[in-house]
């Protein structure tokens, strides 16, 4: 009985450490990759909201032939959902007199 207990294959305390530490490295690294290329992230999307806006302010004024006077008027004609005021990266979005969006 006991030649039997030698020949079980399994993973060793040891071995199982060891790709517990290959993990945390592996993560260690990535983490702030992730973190450095957030704010480019957000800049894009802002860009993207942006460029949003922009074409329903088009619509907003081929609809009702003027401009609108503000990111308010566009929401509260169902233009725009009420979180689309503001970029991801905090910056808020305005509408000058000319339509174009800041």
């Amino acid at each position: 009985m006991k030649r039997f207990m030698n020949e079980e294959k399994g993973f060793t305390l040891i071995e199982m450490m060891i790709v517990l530490l290959v993990i945390t490295i592996l993560l260690i690294i990535t983490i702030p990759n992730i973190s450095k290329h957030n704010s480019t992230i957000n800049n894009k999307g802002c860009e993207a909201l942006k460029k949003m806006v922009e074409a329903q302010v088009q619509a907003f004024s081929i609809e009702h032939q003027r401009l609108p006077e503000s990111v308010d008027e566009l929401i509260s004609n169902g233009y725009l959902k009420e979180e689309n005021s503001s970029c991801p990266n905090g910056e808020k979005i305005t509408i000058d007199n000319n339509g174009k969006v800041l």
